[in-house]
């Protein structure tokens, strides 16, 4: 049977997913999701959406993104091709980590994947040009409930490893912390 191994993160909540391919000389089958283990980290949802980004160049930045309640979402990111530097900052008011962040280094090589429950904002920085993810969500993207925290906010404190070579207008248009109103999360 393949399984997963999971481990946790010094944020209570997102966890580390490493997979184990199987492999021979043809190559290799890996399990991306499953929904009895992942329920045992609270998925009990169905998969609603399943995205794939492509990043050209390292050290770009791309979030940090959530939506808000009622269309929270949790997600399954895998990078299938380069390295990223993936980062989750806990957004939940009630939380005493409000707003503390951890990251993970997930890679084609290393079979990681980030488990990353409701309540947590999600952005990640390329480490290696051409990154490609795979994304699984438990709820459709809504744009009207869109919310986003500037991923260079000083009063997060985020030391992205690379010097950040491209972020978009838009991540980096986003509200600081110090003008933010979390609508009920």
């Amino acid at each position: 049977m393949i399984r997963f191994s999971i481990h946790d993160l010094p944020l209570p909540g997102p966890k580390i997913i490493e997979r184990k391919p199987i492999g021979d000389e043809r190559g290799f089958l890996c399990r991306i999701f499953c929904e009895v283990e992942l329920a045992e980290l609270g998925w009990r949802k169905p998969v609603s959406q399943i995205n794939q980004t492509f990043t050209e160049k390292s050290g770009t930045v791309r979030g940090l993104h959530f939506q808000y309640p009622p269309h929270s979402e949790m997600k399954l990111v895998n990078c299938l091709r380069g390295s990223i530097w993936d980062v989750v900052v806990d957004i939940r008011s009630y939380s005493p980590n409000f707003l503390k962040w951890c990251a993970v280094e997930l890679s084609a090589k290393n079979n990681r994947a980030l488990f990353i429950p409701e309540g947590f904002a999600h952005g990640f920085q390329t480490l290696s040009d051409k990154c490609e993810l795979l994304y699984l969500h438990s709820s459709p993207h809504v744009p009207d409930a869109e919310g986003a925290l500037n991923p260079v906010d000083p009063s997060l404190g985020i030391n992205w490893p690379l010097h950040i070579s491209a972020i978009s207008i838009r991540d980096s248009a986003h509200t600081m912390l110090r003008d933010y109103e979390f609508k009920g999360i």
